[in-house]
This record gives structure tokens, sequence and C-alpha cells, in this order.
């Protein structure tokens, strides 16, 4: 693996020219370094042109860990009532998951070759983020997560991503996020429209091996 680190992310560039991108949002309190050693895991082609990048989401005090700066794409104020969350917050992870985005258009990757993941908090911005995006995507990862705003989605959803592939995973036993949080999110998005490939796996807020092979197998189809 080529691995390039800077203060704001960490990207995986692949064996050949890279022609697809994978933008991978970490979970709260954790950082970019999180799922790299996942990439080979994937059973992806060696000579594969997906490149990965897992950016750093800011520090910033988190008001349900009594304050506590850590990682945090946005405050959680509550986990409990879905009606106090940090719009603002939210709002800003979008706009730098766009300054990604904008860079590997810069590069020449395609919008509609690019894949907006993540995990938990990191997954809530990709399910925030992608649905929004005004051009076409390649594809919406989000994993042991639930959709933030739900109030305003109806009237900010983008008609470019309303065939949008969305593979969705959550643990059975999540501690975290209830799977029934999920199940609920991935249900709004279907009374929405959207076409959700909904799987769950006998874990709790974590990944498991199934689900990694699973995501393979989905990127491959997304990301020919």
């Amino acid at each position: 693996m080529k691995i390039h680190e800077t203060k704001s992310s960490v990207t995986i560039n692949p064996p050949s020219a890279a022609t697809g991108t994978v933008i991978w949002l970490h979970g709260l309190g954790a950082d970019g370094h999180d799922f790299v050693s996942i990439v080979p895991e994937l059973g992806l082609p060696k000579d594969h042109s997906i490149r990965f990048i897992f950016p750093h989401a800011p520090v910033r005090p988190v008001t349900i860990n009594n304050g506590m700066p850590m990682r945090a794409w946005y405050d959680i104020l509550s986990l409990a009532r879905m009606d106090k969350q940090d719009d603002a917050g939210i709002r800003a992870s979008e706009a730098l998951v766009h300054g990604v985005i904008r860079q590997e258009l810069s590069l020449g990757i395609p919008v509609n070759r690019i894949v907006i993941a993540g995990f938990s908090q990191g997954g809530a911005i990709a399910l925030h983020t992608a649905l929004r995006y005004p051009q076409r995507l390649a594809g919406l990862l989000p994993l042991s997560t639930y959709l933030p705003l739900t109030d305003k989605l109806a009237t900010e959803v983008s008609a470019a991503n309303r065939d949008l592939p969305i593979l969705m995973c959550h643990g059975d036993y999540d501690g975290v996020l209830p799977l029934a949080l999920g199940e609920s999110s991935a249900e709004i998005l279907r009374a929405e429209g959207y076409e959700v490939d909904w799987r769950s796996y006998p874990m709790q807020h974590q990944v498991c091996a199934d689900e990694i092979d699973a995501i393979g197998l989905w990127l491959r189809k997304v990301l020919p």
C-alpha cells in the first residue's frame, strides 16, 4: 500500500493510476487511521485503481462526553433526543467533504467515480452529504450509523442522487447506536424513494469479516 499522510487525512493510493475514489469518514474519537487496515481485506484486484482517502475530523468539545475535546464531525448533544442535533457542525463537516471531492475532481477523478463512506458519526456525515450532493456520485456506504437532520431531508435532497447505490450495514447487538436506529433510518430513506441494500450482522458497534467481504463486492460493482 502506498500511504500518504497529511495533517488533514490519510490516503492510500492504488497500484495503478487512480480512476475512482472512496472518501471514508471515521467515528467519534477516532481518526483517519481507523479503517486503513481494512483496505487490504476488501479483496480488490491487485491492480485496482481506487484511491482511499480517510480524513481526520476536527477536534471539538463533545457534549455527551462531558465536553471533552476529541475528534468529532459535529457535537453530539443527545442520542436519546434526535430533535437536538448540531445542525451547524453537521453542515461544516459536509463542507469539509465537499472540499475533498473538489480535490479529487481537480486530479481528474470523475464525480460519478466517487464513493462516500463512513462509520458511526462519520456514517451520519456520509449520509447527510451524499444525499444532498448536486452531482451524481458512485455510491454511499453508511456503516453502523443513523440519518441526521431527518426533518430537513425531503426539502434538501438532490435529484441527481435519487438512484444512488446505498449499502447500509449495522450490528444486531450494537450498544452504542442500537440496530433500531439504523433500521428506522433505512426506512426513512426508502419512504423517500431510495433503494437501500440493508445488511445486519451478529456484531456490536464494529465491523466484521463478512461485512468487509460484502463491502468489497459492492465496491467492485459501483467502481468497476
